[in-house]
């Protein structure tokens, strides 16, 4: 089935795929942490929500951006690739927002996040990964 803003191949208006080149590793890493973002929220919630319920569904919501940056990056076409930067830019926001609070208020997250201290315990992953998706996302942006 095709996009309805997708435009016949070989047209100039349409982004060359974010899923070919880079773009496929970057869909892999997006992948991995939608699966282990999922993952964890869920068991956070399933066992222990009255712990730490905002944490838990930051966890939820985190989880949620890289399902959906997921599908956005691996699809084609100019209305997944507007989905993709907005739900790169939004993880962007997320861990800047999130990671500032958990520095400067840390008894306000009595359990981590993803994008908790800048996605620490994530080897920095999640504070790097939405840089370099919205660079690729940059680079192959619809021709105007």
């Amino acid at each position: 089935m095709r996009d309805r803003d997708a435009s016949p191949e070989g047209s100039a208006t349409e982004p060359p795929a974010t899923a070919s080149g880079p773009g496929r590793v970057l869909v892999a890493v997006y992948a991995i942490f939608a699966v282990g973002a999922t993952s964890r929220a869920a068991a956070q919630i399933a066992t222990r929500f009255g712990e730490a319920p905002v944490p838990y569904a930051l966890s939820a919501l985190a989880a949620l951006v890289y399902v959906l940056a997921t599908l956005a990056l691996a699809r084609r076409g100019v209305r997944w690739w507007r989905v993709a930067v907005l739900a790169c830019a939004f993880e962007m926001t997320g861990v800047l927002v999130v990671g500032t609070v958990s520095v400067v208020l840390p008894g306000a997250f009595p359990d981590a996040t993803v994008w908790s201290n800048y996605g620490m315990g994530y080897l920095f992953i999640p504070l790097v990964l939405p840089v370099f998706g919205l660079w690729w996302l940059r680079r192959t942006a619809p021709r105007r």
